[in-house]
């Protein structure tokens, strides 16, 4: 305790770690004031329904930071940057190019790839803002628009979400942590109020075993997700001796981290995007003016919507999806390979291919936990919704993950600059 008050205190009479904090404040205010302004002629009572009925725009509102929702000039949020860093990360399979120039040049080949996905973003952008504007008129949220004035709009949607990167990036560089988690972040935590709001509306004497229940279970949630989300695999590592000169280098005994989840959050956004768009499709089909079709399309909702189906498909996604993304993040070919170079072994295991072999039994073992960890994760909302029979009453999924993730990367962040301030 005496430790958190003593860097409190140097956080507080550290007059550029004050600046880089006041920065990020000012820059999320700018958000959020951003977030509150809509595109003209919304019906909000159409929308608000249309929101509850769709998960799929639900994840796409957190990723907005809660402005898709209000349908705000920033109703994208960073979601088309986001979209654009996952294309990459994919393409880094395909181009071996790109994989060396992420993986091996240093901060100037990460630069370049985060220029690539920056480029990338803006036309998706462009693509996403006419994609929402088309489905929102659809379903007679926003009244029919001509030909410029959607273009106008369009543009204005897109412009939004390039400003909304910009200020992240901003975020990044001049503040504290990684701006464009940062302002996520916060649009979940505006949320926060209204879910409040909700819950003591519809507050239940009779209920308060209930929200006791509930209590605990969300503090074991979260303390689960921590720990997970910190937790690590250390496999030992030794430095050879080597001499030069009069002088004896080496022989020095380390450990090489390897993190239980080394996917994060994105199996989930994957397993979300596969398991819900095809509903989204299904939705514009049970509206055609073909029978065929819409009597086609309204029966596989009806059994797709069902929660236990649903839900078992959910898991099984963001199951193969942890490892999916371990294997196209993780490299045990290059760790090996950059071990071996600087002298470095796994203490009982030859250098080489079978120090390659060895490390990725082990990130296969330990993906095991984590993917079992992220898809029970994902699903708990459905399974505290089935248990207490209260909507308003769920924890857990992207939105949890995601909370977590940055306040951790953001206390890390600040004990850093408290650290750099000491010495």
């Amino acid at each position: 305790m005496g430790t958190f008050f003593a860097k409190l205190k140097l956080i507080i009479t550290d007059r550029m770690l004050l600046l880089r904090i006041g920065f990020v404040v000012a820059a999320l205010i700018v958000f959020r004031l951003l977030a509150t302004i809509p595109v003209p002629g919304i019906d909000t009572t159409r929308l608000a329904e249309f929101f509850s009925n769709n998960q799929f725009l639900g994840l796409l509102n957190i990723f907005s930071g809660g402005g898709l929702s209000n349908l705000s000039i920033v109703m994208l949020g960073v979601g088309p940057y986001i979209t654009a860093s996952i294309i990459m990360q994919l393409l880094t399979i395909i181009f071996p190019k790109l994989k060396q120039m992420y993986q091996e040049e240093g901060d100037m080949g990460r630069k370049k790839f985060s220029q690539y996905a920056r480029l990338i973003s803006v036309p998706l952008a462009f693509i996403q803002g006419y994609a929402f504007l088309f489905l929102l008129q659809s379903q007679g949220i926003v009244p029919h628009l001509t030909l410029v004035q959607s273009l106008v709009n369009i543009l204005a949607i897109a412009a939004g979400s390039v400003l909304l990167m910009w200020i992240g990036e901003l975020m990044t560089e001049f503040g504290v942590g990684n701006g464009v988690s940062l302002i996520i972040f916060a649009g979940i935590v505006a949320r926060l109020p209204q879910a409040v709001s909700q819950l003591s509306f519809t507050f239940d004497v009779s209920q308060i075993p209930v929200y006791i229940g509930f209590a605990f279970a969300a503090l074991a949630t979260i303390y689960a997700v921590v720990v997970m989300t910190e937790a690590e695999r250390p496999v030992p590592v030794t430095y050879a001796k080597r001499v030069r000169g009069n002088k004896l280098y080496g022989g020095v005994s380390t450990y090489l981290p390897l993190r239980l989840n080394q996917a994060g959050v994105i199996p989930i956004i994957f397993a979300l995007s596969i398991l819900l768009f095809p509903q989204l499709l299904l939705n514009f089909a049970a509206k055609s003016s073909v029978t065929w079709l819409a009597t086609s399309a309204t029966a596989l909702l009806s059994w797709s919507g069902g929660a236990i189906i649903y839900g078992l498909s959910y898991f099984l996604l963001v199951f193969v999806f942890t490892y999916f993304y371990t294997a196209v993040t993780f490299d045990p070919n290059t760790l090996a390979t950059n071990l071996q170079k600087n002298g470095a072994f796994v203490p009982g295991v030859r250098p080489g291919n079978q120090t390659s072999e060895y490390l990725a039994r082990v990130i296969t073992r330990i993906t095991m936990v984590g993917a079992l960890f992220l898809g029970v994760i994902a699903v708990l909302p459905l399974i505290m919704q089935a248990a207490t029979g209260v909507k308003t009453l769920a924890i857990g999924g992207t939105a949890l993950l995601i909370v977590v993730s940055v306040l951790l990367d953001l206390i890390r962040k600040v004990d850093a600059q408290v650290s750099l301030r000491e010495y």
